[in-house]
């Protein structure tokens, strides 16, 4: 049998530039879907990047996708991961959309417009036609290739944009001054070199400001980018970690030669530059800009610290865990970039529009100039008007007003510890009804102690059922595996390595002890909602009863020897475990939000039914099987006849199914990376009040998609009629045109002032 072959798709981010419009990321991914071996493709403007999914079986080479963009009119290279570059402020000056043209192009336009304000005054004074032929002409022809350029390109490819729109509005403009100068040389009041010159100029300023806001836009990638230190001081390998390890032997290398089991020495004042773990030193280390906590947090050795985070006081020294793309950062800059290069479902409209949209404006334009031309029986102010229609119609505040507000809602986001890696999630967030919570981890500080052993027959010894239950567990990561190993090592006794291990998705492990009172049992350690079909769970019931009254969380030590009998119960094990001291606080906050709490847990119902009063929490579903929380997550969807929003809040692995399954998940980041992978939301810390957080920011980031969107549309709907009859100039069209863009932008930032509520 042949071995079935890899269906991994790979996944290209490519830097496009040239892009000035929506119609301009329609053309790209029209281009890039005919590709063969291409899956999907998705351009963003705003991030001016293309993401594409290749079939695994796609032949096509990267060079080929690149030629294919270039001949589509776009430059187009392979994006250099977690990078964004900081420009030459030469660069960035007289660059294509560098302030330093603009003021070149206002410096030459000026003598052409400022007689317009005069006249008012009383002053009626023109220049020459020569001389402002002489100043148009390069502002139109060196200033304004660019359009041309441009423009001439996408007319090539069948689909318009912005620049042709530019391009045929200011050279008719042009040309009809050229042809009045030439008609009829001393009338210089019917020239409109200024017209054209200025929309040039109020273009070219907009796209100056588009920059500059789009870089505002991603400042939250480039804080997380310079968290990363550039050196590491690797300690030699020939050197003990002591108390007093001579301090001097090291090698600074740079961060992509450290590697696993490095050991680095981190000063006071320095950033930790990989994810590691504590082996010397204590100090205060500010993680604030990785998972929004505010206040530096202790850390002693054995505990983890995150790559980027600041260290404080103390000197450490920390053995490497992961580096590179593995690291805790390197992942929330892949999650806020892979967030921000994703379109929301409502783009889709906008792409539809933008796909129609040029050419419509250049059919709306003809027909405004043949129709003013026959009923006024003027030919310069029929092309004026049609000028104006062409250039207030230009699509630029359409295609920034979805990603713009994406980029500035989930950076802000990220900021204050909450990952919004689906922008599915904005269009969701505000209709949520429920929100439905794992307990432990989530709700619970999730660290529980083992609190009791209640043998269930006087020949089982406590000590022996511990080992042999801290020995089922010996590998596992669970928080209830945890408590049983530390206990067995406070008493001094080591816990008894099984053989046959195995576990029991959704019930929970089983074994058989290699020595001691059990050897050769086969055990299982099981949830008290797993013995539903045994004939010994009343029994077992009844004995926990006192500890479902102390709201503790119960399992099950069960003999499973006997094939033809059900399984024995050997013991019960009472866990305790801490409610966070915010739990309480987060129930309020969705509750100020009229959205209903559930709790999901797979507990007895009288512990379960405990907890949740004691923090408010409206609704339980106890003794839940954890492949079993998916299905209650649709029952809570269908409830009362009509589709309920439910979000899911949870941390474990068992909980991925029912984040998938919820209309929002959200995972806890101190969870596991299933749980994140699972979830459209990772809260960096395991601060429950930060699900309300992630509601309103979401809620407000879809207000501002919806601000934008509106008035993107109604700024053409209401302009092109303006434009066509009249009431706007070339001259006017060019700066509302402008301003449309730098409006949608700046509204989008606004999001930027946002702080999660207490």
């Amino acid at each position: 049998m042949n071995p079935s072959k890899d269906t991994k798709s790979e996944l290209l981010t490519l830097d496009i530039g040239g892009m000035t419009c929506a119609s301009c990321v329609g053309r790209v991914e029209k281009a890039l879907d005919k590709i063969p071996g291409v899956e999907a493709a998705s351009v963003n403007l705003a991030t001016e990047q293309a993401k594409i999914r290749l079939r695994a079986d796609s032949e096509t080479q990267l060079d080929e996708i690149i030629a294919l963009v270039q001949k589509t009119g776009y430059s187009a290279k392979i994006s250099n991961p977690h990078s964004i570059p900081d420009q030459a402020p030469s660069k960035l000056f007289w660059g294509t959309d560098g302030l330093g043209r603009v003021i070149l192009g206002f410096a030459l336009s000026a003598p052409l417009f400022l007689p317009m304000f005069l006249m008012p005054l009383g002053i009626h004074w023109a220049l020459s036609p020569k001389w402002q032929l002489s100043l148009a002409t390069p502002v139109q022809f060196f200033l304004g290739w660019r359009f041309y350029k441009a423009g001439f390109k996408s007319l090539m490819s069948g689909v318009g944009n912005m620049d042709l729109l530019v391009a045929l509005g200011t050279s008719a403009a042009y040309g009809l001054s050229v042809y009045q100068m030439i008609s009829s040389p001393h009338a210089s009041h019917e020239l409109y070199f200024e017209g054209s010159a200025v929309i040039i100029c109020m273009v070219m300023l907009g796209k100056w400001l588009e920059a500059r806001a789009k870089q505002q836009t991603s400042e939250a990638i480039r804080a997380l980018q310079k968290l990363w230190p550039e050196h590491a001081k690797v300690i030699n390998q020939d050197i003990a970690i002591t108390e007093n390890f001579p301090l001097d032997q090291f090698r600074d290398l740079p961060l992509d030669q450290v590697f696993p089991k490095d050991r680095i020495l981190v000063l006071p004042g320095e950033r930790v530059p990989v994810d590691g773990i504590i082996l010397l030193g204590n100090s205060h280390v500010d993680e604030s800009l990785l998972t929004g906590e505010s206040d530096p947090v202790k850390k002693h050795v054995g505990e983890k610290v995150i790559g980027g985070s600041l260290n404080g006081e103390g000197l450490l020294a920390i053995e490497a865990q992961a580096v590179g793309v593995e690291s805790v950062l390197s992942k929330i800059i892949s999650m806020v970039e892979d967030a921000q290069t994703q379109k929301a479902p409502i783009q889709k409209l906008v792409d539809q529009v933008s796909a129609i949209f040029v050419p419509s404006v250049i059919v709306i334009a003809a027909i405004t100039g043949l129709v003013n031309w026959f009923y006024l029986d003027s030919a310069s102010i029929a092309i004026l008007r049609a000028v104006s229609v062409l250039v207030i119609a230009c699509p630029c505040a359409l295609g920034l007003a979805t990603p713009a507000a994406i980029m500035a809602g989930t950076g802000v986001a990220a900021r204050f510890g909450i990952l919004i890696k689906d922008p599915q999630v904005l269009e969701l967030a505000h209709r949520l009804n429920i929100v439905a919570f794992d307990k432990t981890g989530t709700l619970t500080i999730g660290k529980p102690r083992m609190l009791e052993i209640i043998p269930l027959s006087n020949a089982f010894d406590k000590n022996e059922i511990l080992q042999a239950a801290a020995g089922l567990q010996l590998g596992s990561e669970h928080p209830l595996a945890k408590a049983l190993l530390d206990a067995v090592k406070q008493q001094g006794r080591m816990p008894i390595t099984p053989t046959d291990s195995k576990a029991l998705p959704g019930i929970g492990i089983s074994g058989k002890p290699s020595s001691g009172a059990f050897i050769g049992q086969s055990l299982s350690l099981q949830s008290i909602a797993s013995l539903e079909a045994n004939s010994h769970q009343a029994e077992v019931l009844k004995k926990a009863q006192a500890c479902f009254d102390a709201g503790q969380t119960v399992s099950v030590l069960m003999n499973n020897e006997s094939p033809s009998s059900p399984s024995s119960p050997i013991a019960i094990i009472a866990f305790g475990d801490e409610l966070k001291e915010n739990a309480k606080e987060a129930i309020s906050s969705l509750h100020r939000l009229h959205i209903r709490s559930v709790m999901l847990s797979g507990d007895n119902i009288a512990a379960a039914n405990r907890v949740a009063k004691m923090i408010g929490i409206q609704e339980v579903f106890a003794q839940i099987m954890p492949g079993d929380k998916a299905q209650v997550i649709r029952k809570l969807q269908s409830k009362n006849g009509e589709h309920q929003y439910v979000a899911m809040v949870g941390d474990g692995v068992n909980d991925a199914p029912a984040l998938a399954t919820a209309d929002v998940g959200m995972a806890m980041s101190t969870g596991t990376d299933v749980a994140m992978q699972a979830a459209g939301i990772t809260l960096m810390r395991g601060d429950p009040t930060l699900v309300a957080n992630a509601i309103d920011i979401s809620k407000r980031t879809w207000k501002k998609i919806q601000q934008n969107l509106f008035w993107a549309f109604i700024f053409n709907a209401t302009g092109i009629p303006l434009a066509a009859t009249g009431y706007l100039s070339p001259m006017l069209a060019g700066s509302a045109m402008a301003l449309s863009s730098f409006c949608v932008l700046s509204n989008a930032l606004l999001l930027k002032r946002w702080h999660p509520n207490r």
